[in-house]
């Protein structure tokens, strides 16, 4: 998600796009919080929101008579990646429907540790002494977010796992599986075309999502109205999202700013509060600043 800055400043309304792709990120996910609760599974929300999305980005790609030219590394990569990304997005979304959605989402954003260590394991790359120096502070916060002794919530060590446990490792692995999607995207398909690359992943992932549909005996729509709701602005907010990311950011030249955007599991905790009525402890949202503190100042280190 966040690349080196680049020499241009940031104006106001560059800012403001940022926040606004971060905050319409956080809403995504508690939306599809909402409609998890009222009978929609994960493999519904994903395939619906992806395949929508990368309609959106194929009709943009066709639109703008962008070149689908692809070497053949690319088309070795991009399947991988692809499935990186449907793990990703089934695992975040499965964490959400377990966690307060801000705990989910600063959980997830463990991602730039696990992109050190692919870099590491896959291509060699000695991680950076920023990473290292940021590592015990990023668990420090994750573990007081988290609440991982009981201690706020006051259930002791077992009952809190017991809780938080499989919510946990679902984010940890969609961080995981992220992290290692970005090391291959970068030294396998970072030459080819931002658009291209993110609508034919979000096309895998529809495919891939749809499959787990049918594994599962087919869509579980929402069983009441809120679900409804909850559904068509998941849907909406992230393809909002995308198609802002992909399409305004470049042409504005800040990319490399887009760490603003590691904003969005605090977006995530006021409209999970206000709308879902989801509260964690005041050491909790210590913690859950202090990783987000962090993930930012990583983001912003200069190439």
């Amino acid at each position: 998600m966040s690349t080196p800055v680049g020499a241009r400043s940031l104006s106001g309304g560059a800012f403001a796009t940022l926040l606004l792709i971060a905050f319409m990120m956080g809403a995504n996910h508690v939306a599809a919080r909402l409609a998890f609760d009222h009978g929609v599974d994960v493999a519904t929300a994903v395939s619906f929101r992806s395949a929508i999305t990368a309609a959106v980005l194929g009709l943009m790609l066709w639109w703008q008579g962008v070149p689908l030219r692809l070497q053949r590394r690319h088309r070795r990569s991009l399947p991988a990646i692809g499935l990186l990304i449907s793990v990703q997005s089934l695992c975040l979304y499965a964490a959400v429907a377990r966690l307060p959605v801000a705990l989910a989402l600063l959980a997830f954003n463990t991602y730039p540790l696990w992109t050190a260590l692919w870099a590491r394991l896959a291509y060699a790359h000695r991680p950076e002494p920023r990473v290292l120096r940021a590592m015990p502070v990023l668990l420090i916060g994750l573990a007081l977010a988290l609440d991982v002794f009981g201690a706020a919530t006051g259930l002791g060590v077992a009952g809190q796992w017991s809780r938080i446990g499989a919510g946990v490792a679902f984010a940890l692995a969609a961080a995981a599986t992220f992290g290692l999607a970005l090391v291959l995207t970068q030294h396998e398909a970072g030459d080819l075309d931002g658009r291209v690359r993110t609508a034919s992943t979000l096309m895998i992932v529809a495919v891939i999502a749809l499959f787990g549909v049918g594994t599962q005996g087919g869509f579980h729509f929402p069983n009441a109205a809120a679900g409804w709701w909850g559904m068509a602005a998941l849907t909406f907010l992230y393809g909002t999202a995308f198609t802002v990311m992909f399409t305004v950011l470049p042409r504005l030249g800040v990319v490399g700013h887009s760490a603003i955007m590691n904003v969005e599991p605090i977006f995530a905790l006021v409209l999970a509060w206000a709308l879902l009525g989801q509260t964690i402890a005041t050491l909790q949202v210590a913690g859950g600043l202090l990783v987000v503190g962090t993930v930012i100042w990583l983001g912003l280190r200069r190439g």
